[in-house]
């Protein structure tokens, strides 16, 4: 199983060039693990911690149900959602971010 930091270090090279029209700000807060992750320019930036000062996106779990998403393939329902599993301003976005990789 990957640990959360492989995951954001392997987005560099899964991202899919153009994949994010716009320019656009993740902040995902996974228990111990944040990760900020910028689109800008066709180009993708995955840094550790908090490097804006608002996000566009922001996600919040823990990180079980994070890999359980991102390596898994495990598509988040309402309930998740509206269980608190999962927190979001924007779930939508969320969408696209998945979107943009291979």
């Amino acid at each position: 199983m990957a640990t959360i930091p492989e995951v954001f270090e392997g987005m560099k090279k899964s991202y899919k060039k153009g994949g994010m029209k716009e320019d656009r700000s993740y902040y995902f807060s996974l228990e111990d693990h944040k990760y900020t992750v910028t689109f800008s320019d066709g180009k993708i930036k995955v840094e550790e911690g908090k490097t804006v000062d608002e996000a566009d996106c922001v996600l919040k779990t823990s990180p079980e149900m994070f890999l359980k998403i991102w390596v898994d393939g495990y598509k988040p329902g309402m309930m998740d959602f509206m269980s608190g599993k999962i927190k979001s301003n924007n779930p939508t976005m969320l969408q696209d971010f998945v979107n943009a990789f291979k």
